[in-house]
């Protein structure tokens, strides 16, 4: 494949966009944004957002755990987010006995405040275009050797800016590797929970109020950072101190008019936006569609035995939340992708491409090729992906005691390969780990879920597919044999003799494990995903983005001079929009904004995810709204015109100062589609309202005393 490395004035987009898409890098701004965004009201330089010399609002951000974004909000290390970024943590600390999840938590000083294993939180040093040297002696390569260079020169660059584990870095392509970033981050790891709201505001309306707007969802948890005592990352002590940030942004009480500007910072997961037709009509027409049905199945099973019983609600709360966010949007973006006619749109857009290299006399022999090939590699990677999917959602992330099986199959291999140490160490690792799968195990829920979903794989995907072996088994057994007979004779569905095992068993016992029916089906599985689906699906993958790679260096130069920004990929970005509604359909017209009248008309204490908190219908009925009421009530969310994706999660949304004035949390169910396809007129993000999470701290929980922390703008 040929190597394309353009100069960064291609790489960005000129400002002849409007501010509605468009996610962008925060050090360019100053070259190619900041004109329209002081433009269209904002007040500040670009140096405030970004500068690596001084103090700036990207200094205030952090990348919150894994895949969402938090912002500081004081000097003494406080941090917003989400609530359903926070949730797992809520989640960990609750019990039938002390459920925070329904009563919520609120820690009135900072000793109550909770620790949190394994929760970090990474704030970005700075970023640096390190192309030239990812590219360094790559000249004349090709294919496997040309991707060996290139990693061997990232991991050189990512050793050398880490200086010996200080930072955390990471070398990230950008437009399908014709650009590399390097980003170094400083990573905190004690990070403890300050407060949360009960689940009938963090998360009120539920799964039926999920990606939809109007919403009423007070969706925001507190946690505080702490370092050592010379202000720099430390394991978790008793000896830890308030981190002192170089930034925290000050909380506006002012509120918001339509056509305000508005400003999203943080960490935007993944975008598609430059796929070609081919890939959108296998993501409508066949991926989405079959996970969307998988899930359908797993909420289902989870969810009655969730209603049934107070204990499985805790246990699976968070796994049902992560299960259906997904399966809801994935039902949007369908839709969406239908509505905008998005097939041949690209079509469309393609046939443009094609125009424009036939006038530069490229597209016979350059261009023309990566188009054949985009239609023989989608043929073949629709195959593989469709079993892929269904593997995810049923072996890896559907039947929980496949999970186990993994484990102790890796000890088995361990023991048949003379690792000794290695499988001792596992088994200690195994057992220590018992506690925390079975806290929030259920095995009739699992049960059920195996008869479900099992039978489902065997008999959605062709035959090669499927080890003979599994399927002669779910043919042979009805659903009540194959619970009685597979699932319950297996060791794995019984903790204390796997916990006896583990702690004394000989190895000749472990390996006699060989012939445990779950460890049997899992292991047939296994090595089919493994041996005869990933790595075709990881083949393909590559050869699409080689080919991506070819088409976006082609689409740069088409677009020199015009609006283009990089796809998103958990990297810290820029977007930028104004408070304003929607009309989602005809004779429909959404307004920007959100009350707690809302939340009391919406009440319905039949239905746990409607059940207004009796202290908040209180406070509604007295009037008691103090110094955050607006529009006759408490405001609590809004929707702007900024492109956000999964990752923006609890976003800082800033004004035209560079004040808070909400927690980006959602987008709207008709705008979904915009990772893929974005639409102006309908793609909105969801926000949660800061007075609304004041309101909350100050007047429901009684924590008011940390609102003296903030720097209060009125």
């Amino acid at each position: 494949m040929k190597k394309f490395l353009l100069p960064v004035l291609l790489l960005v987009a000129s400002w002849q966009l409007t501010a509605k898409e468009g996610m962008w890098i925060p050090m360019l701004l100053e070259k190619y944004n900041l004109a329209e965004m002081q433009e269209k009201g904002f007040k500040l330089s670009a140096a405030d957002i970004y500068d690596v010399n001084n103090a700036s609002m990207k200094d205030a951000i952090v990348l919150f755990g894994r895949g969402c974004t938090g912002e500081l909000i004081s000097n003494e290390g406080l941090l917003i987010t989400n609530h359903h970024c926070g949730y797992s943590n809520i989640q960990a600390h609750s019990s039938v006995e002390n459920d925070y999840l329904t009563d919520g938590f609120w820690a009135m000083n900072k000793s109550e405040e909770l620790p949190n294993p394994g929760l970090t939180v990474s704030f970005l040093e700075y970023m640096e275009d390190v192309s030239d040297r990812v590219f360094k002696g790559t000249e004349g390569l090709e294919d496997e050797a040309l991707q060996n260079k290139i990693q061997e020169n990232s991991e050189r660059i990512k050793s050398e800016a880490a200086q010996n584990g200080k930072f955390k870095t990471d070398v990230k392509p950008l437009f399908y590797g014709n650009q590399y970033f390097l980003y170094v981050y400083k990573v905190y790891r004690d990070v403890r929970l300050v407060g949360a709201p009960p689940s009938a505001i963090g998360k009120f309306g539920g799964d039926t109020d999920n990606w939809m707007w109007p919403r009423h969802t007070g969706d925001f948890s507190v946690f505080r950072i702490y370092a050592g005592k010379d202000n720099e990352p430390a394991d978790y002590s008793p000896e830890n101190v308030p981190y002192q940030p170089k930034k925290f942004f000050p909380v506006s009480l002012k509120g918001i008019q339509p056509g305000d500007f508005t400003m999203v910072f943080g960490y935007p997961g993944t975008t598609m936006q430059y796929w070609p037709h081919q890939a959108v009509e296998l993501t409508m027409d066949q991926r989405d569609p079959d996970r969307v049905m998988l899930r359908d199945k797993k909420l289902e099973i989870i969810g009655r035995d969730m209603e049934a019983d107070r204990k499985v609600r805790i246990q699976y709360a968070a796994k049902y939340a992560s299960i259906s966010n997904a399966w809801k949007k994935w039902q949007g973006e369908i839709k969406g992708l239908e509505r905008l006619n998005a097939v041949n749109k690209k079509l469309e857009y393609e046939a443009t491409f094609r125009n424009w290299a036939t006038g530069n006399g490229r597209w016979e022999n350059e261009f023309k090729p990566v188009f054949e090939n985009f239609d023989t590699l989608y043929t073949e990677y629709g195959k593989y992906i469709k079993a892929s999917d269904y593997y995810s959602e049923v072996v890896y992330k559907g039947v929980e005691l496949f999970g186990q099986a993994k484990t102790l199959n890796s000890i088995i291999t361990d023991i048949e390969g003379n690792q000794e140490d290695k499988a001792k160490a596992l088994r200690v690792s195994m057992k220590k780990g018992l506690d925390g799968f079975y806290k929030n195990f259920n095995q009739p829920t699992d049960e059920k879920l195996c008869v479900a979903l099992l039978p489902t794989l065997v008999n959605d995907l062709d035959a090669d597919f499927v080890p003979a072996k599994v399927s002669e088994i779910v043919h042979k057994y009805s659903a009540e044999e194959l619970i009685n007979k597979v699932y319950r004779k297996s060791i794995l569905a019984d903790r204390t003799k796997l916990e006896k095992l583990l702690e004394s068993g000989s190895d000749k016992q472990i390996l006699k494990l060989r012939k445990d029916p779950v460890l049997a089906i899992f292991n047939a599985l296994n090595f089919l995903h493994e041996t005869a689906i990933s790595p075709n699906v990881k083949s393909l993958n590559a050869a699409i983005d080689a080919n991506m790679k070819n088409y976006v260096a082609g689409l740069m130069e088409m677009k020199k001079g015009q609006a283009f920004y990089p796809d998103a990929n958990l990297t810290m970005r820029v977007t930028y929009g104004q408070v304003e509604g929607y009309k989602p359909r005809d004779g429909v017209t959404y307004d920007y904004f959100t009350t707690l009248k809302g939340i009391m008309e919406k009440g319905n204490p039949e239905i746990y995810d409607y059940d207004v908190p009796e202290r908040l219908k209180e406070l509604y009925r007295e009037k008691d709204f103090g110094r955050y009421a607006a529009h006759g009530s408490v405001p609590v969310a809004f929707v702007a015109s900024n492109h956000t994706s999964g990752g923006n999660s609890g976003s800082p949304v800033v004004n035209a100062n560079g004040e808070l004035i909400g927690v980006n949390f959602d987008r709207c169910w008709e705008g979904t589609m915009s990772d893929i396809m974005y639409e102006p007129e309908v793609c909105r993000n969801i926000s949660l309202d800061i007075r609304y999470a004041l309101f909350i701290i100050d007047k429901f929980a009684g924590a008011g005393y940390l609102l003296d922390e903030m720097q209060i703008v009125e």
